[in-house]
């Protein structure tokens, strides 16, 4: 049997739209499957019965740690609440402790700079933002932590928990990506929920948001520094305007593709500079990316 993937022309338009079409239906399932009531509550119940919990985890935190090519190490942290995600609590670490590629000591690094706020703030009793009313950033503690990964993540995990004196008030597991196992501290087989289980469903949206998380990160600096290397030579564009140009068009590639007129409806360029940027960019669009993918 012969495969034929399209490149171009009405079929590859053709696969484009089958695609585009594939993924909508998927997100559409994803998110009733995430919003409905009965089937968020058990999927905490299934968790807590797998992780042998007295009661369903309501705060659940997951840590991913993600980079490129060993370089712009970055841990990222999500939050659910009640199953569903609370954005304004996500938050991105970068790592400072070591260089390279080390996920277990970059997993350390991450859960003691979170839990030493967490008692921090717990100690100081400011628990309320007395100006704004808002919640300190870390004072709550998670029910469970979930960690991108399976045994030695999680033993790294549980040691930062003992270093704090919160093992016993924070539950923990990790998922492999490799077949979804879910891991517990300490023991030497995971725990296999089955592939239909809304458990698993919930701790793998955990995961891979966490994943999406970092990699807008990565995205973001990548874009930036291209930008950066890019127009470095361009007479009268310093930083803040190199900045406004990649907060207008988002993108190298959508900065490739402007014209001259629309360059200079940024704010602070005019006709003259926007036809230096636009010579600058107009010989990069033909060349293959360089960059490393993030993981």
């Amino acid at each position: 049997m012969t495969i034929k993937v399209p490149l171009r022309g009405e079929k590859r338009a053709l696969l484009d739209t089958v695609v585009r079409n594939a993924e909508l239906a998927l997100s559409q399932a994803k998110l009733k499957r995430s919003t409905d009531l009965t089937t968020r509550n058990a999927a905490l119940e299934e968790v807590a019965g797998a992780l042998d919990l007295t009661e369903p985890p309501l705060r659940i935190e997951c840590y991913d740690i993600s980079h490129t090519m060993g370089t712009e190490v970055v841990g990222s942290m999500v939050v659910f609440e009640d199953g569903l995600p609370r954005k304004s609590e996500y938050r991105r670490f970068i790592i400072k402790g070591f260089e390279g590629s080390n996920d277990v000591a970059a997993i350390k690094e991450v859960l003691t700079r979170r839990l030493r706020r967490l008692v921090d703030e717990r100690t100081s009793d400011v628990l309320v933002d007395a100006t704004t009313g808002e919640a300190a950033k870390f004072a709550y503690a998670p029910a469970l932590i979930v960690v991108d990964g399976g045994q030695p993540q999680v033993n790294a995990a549980a040691e930062v928990l003992r270093e704090f004196g919160l093992e016993t008030e924070i539950a923990l597991c990790g998922l492999a990506k490799r077949l979804e196992e879910v891991w517990l501290a300490g023991e030497d087989y995971p725990v296999i929920l089955p592939r239909a289980s809304e458990g698993l469903y919930l701790l793998q949206r955990l995961r891979d948001e966490a994943h999406r998380f970092a990699i807008t990160h990565h995205r973001s600096r990548r874009a930036r520094t291209v930008v950066e290397s890019v127009l470095d030579g361009v007479p009268g564009l310093g930083e803040l305007r190199r900045k406004a140009l990649l907060k207008y068009f988002g993108s190298m590639r959508k900065l490739r593709s402007a014209t001259e007129e629309e360059i200079a409806e940024v704010p602070g360029f005019g006709p003259t500079l926007a036809a230096a940027v636009k010579a600058a960019v107009a010989d990069t669009g033909a060349r293959p990316s360089t960059s490393p993918p993030a993981r």
